[in-house]
């Protein structure tokens, strides 16, 4: 009973939609200036029990706990008037999704000034002046600018970061972080930990959910881990992720890519999660093209003219080649270059300058009509799968327009290649009828990679593929990857901000800053002594687990 007031108490807390019962008997206690961390898998209960703990589990909820305080007052039946009062004054909420938290007819320094404007009496000066000092301190440039536009006008990470500094323009007792750095990458993610670390020292208590391991590591004192709506596990943050006896925390720890060598399997299937067996009657395809790289891009550039009639070069000639059954990890920032890059490679945007070649053969100069044949060799997979499938298409409709790209055309043939392209990505047959909206992320990015595959390409590129995952299913689809590459002697061009998963994956990497490669080379090689202060930046911001290392 010693010591201030916790920030926040929670004693048997249970929730329930229906009959569903989504988190049963949560108890976990906060006190000011510490970080309490929940992890889990998707469905685990996490975002559901912190948006109970500030009203806003829904209409349709049941909320009941024996004990459930903010700073020692009793909020388990407050109206939502009195919530919206403590919201943003008290309590800061953070969530992973900021283009549907922010409201999309404001402008993003109306939105941070609100707080301020209803919660305090500083002067309109004064106000405007605090918001440019969170813009900057979240790690947004240009923040005059930047405070005069609307969420739509910026880019992913700049809306987290936007939505961070509205949460905590108040410096509110208690911060409730949802996935607060998904969406970042490593150099303004660290900044965003660094900043959340500067709330907690100057008395703020903090929840973090998050799936990234790391992150916690470098946040929290302490852990809870969630499965099924339960916490089976929990303690002082060294002690979880260094020494974990639940298992099935230790099998989330397996999962993180960090320090796992090239080929090292990060789930703990044998074949497929499912269970499903690749089927041995589909071989690598063999060709004289083994002997040469599969894509050889030569001194690309691409420049845009900007609304104001200012030129923006977003590549500067880069140059690589890909060999045939290896992967090209492309790492940076975003608005690096990466994914112009990749457009130029696939022939989706022609560059200013340079070329590109496919099997050793021109690609980019060639009109569309004369890439047709050869076009079914080179696939693409995307970061958000669901935005890319057509909405009014079963899984099997999918799969099926996706094989018209190849020679196979007979509808008997496209059955039973659909149910083979399941089987390959470790989807049951019976998902076929599905809508791709029913189903799962991580089934959801099964699905896309069953797609890329059926016209049986020779090269995959793959952007940000696993960057909405949470960590366990990012292990299966890793895996999943190696296992087809090996198999089937895919090449990969395998873009990702996440340094790990690109350590992991990549046999060579390239670092692209500012549109053009700073340094490239064997993938151990470059981590293990990086040569170019980018680098050296960018693995330095990068998390990583600490306790255990």
């Amino acid at each position: 009973m010693n010591g201030p007031t916790p920030a926040l108490e929670v004693r048997n807390l249970n929730v329930s939609f229906g009959t569903n019962h989504v988190v049963r008997d949560v108890s976990f206690s906060l006190r000011p200036g510490s970080c309490l961390a929940l992890v889990g898998e998707s469905g685990s209960g996490k975002s559901v029990t912190a948006r109970s703990l500030i009203g806003l589990a829904g209409p349709r909820s049941t909320v009941r706990a024996e004990t459930m305080s903010l700073a020692g007052r009793d909020v388990r039946t407050l109206g939502p008037r009195t919530w919206r009062r403590l919201r943003g004054k008290d309590v800061g909420f953070i969530l992973q999704d900021a283009l549907t938290s922010l409201d999309p007819l404001r402008r993003i320094g109306r939105e941070i000034d609100d707080a301020l404007r209803l919660h305090t009496t500083a002067s309109p000066a004064q106000r405007a002046g605090r918001v440019l000092e969170l813009l900057e301190s979240v790690g947004l440039d240009d923040p005059a600018p930047r405070a005069g536009q609307l969420s739509g006008e910026l880019s992913g990470g700049m809306r987290q970061r936007a939505l961070i500094a509205s949460a905590i323009v108040l410096d509110p007792a208690l911060v409730i972080a949802d996935e607060p750095t998904t969406a970042l990458d490593a150099t303004i993610a660290a900044q965003v930990l660094d900043l959340l670390g500067e709330l907690r020292q100057r008395g703020s208590a903090m929840l973090m959910i998050s799936h990234d391991l790391a992150a916690v590591s470098r946040v929290a004192d302490s852990i809870a881990v969630m499965q099924s709506g339960r916490i089976v596990e929990s303690g002082p943050a060294e002690l979880v992720l260094g020494d974990p006896q639940h298992e099935y925390t230790k099998r989330l720890l397996r999962a993180v890519p960090a320090g796992k060598p090239r080929h090292t399997r990060l789930s703990p299937a044998a074949a497929t999660p499912m269970g499903v067996e690749i089927p041995s009657e589909i071989a690598a395809p063999t060709g004289v093209e083994n002997a040469i790289p599969v894509i050889t891009a030569r001194s690309l550039s691409k420049t845009y003219r900007t609304p104001g009639r200012k030129d923006f070069t977003a590549v500067s000639d880069v140059g690589f080649e890909l060999l045939p059954g290896q992967t090209l990890g492309v790492v940076g920032e975003s608005g690096s270059g990466k994914t112009t890059t990749a457009r130029m490679v696939l022939g989706l945007l022609a560059p200013d300058t340079g070329s590109v070649e496919l099997f050793g053969k021109p690609w980019s100069s060639l009109r569309e009509s004369e890439r047709r044949a050869t076009r079914p060799k080179l696939g693409a997979i995307y970061q958000d799968p669901l935005s890319s499938f057509d909405p009014r298409m079963s899984v099997e409709k999918l799969l099926a327009d996706a094989l018209s790209a190849g020679a196979t055309r007979n509808p008997r043939r496209d059955r039973e290649r659909i149910g083979e392209l399941l089987g390959l990505v470790g989807l049951e047959a019976s998902l076929a009828a599905r809508n791709p909206a029913t189903l799962s992320g991580g089934q959801r990015q099964r699905l896309a990679i069953a797609r890329a595959l059926a016209p049986n390409p020779r090269v995959l590129i793959c952007d940000e593929p696993v960057s909405a995952l949470d960590v366990s299913i990012q292990a299966q689809v890793l895996d999943l990857l190696d296992d087809l590459q090996r198999k089937l002697g895919l090449s990969y061009l395998f873009i990702s901000h996440d340094l790990a998963v690109i350590r992991h994956m990549s046999d060579d990497v390239l670092v692209m800053q500012g549109g053009s490669v700073v340094e490239s080379g064997p993938v151990e090689s470059v981590f293990n002594n990086p040569q170019h202060p980018y680098t050296r930046a960018l693995l330095s911001a990068s998390p990583r687990i600490f306790a255990g290392d």
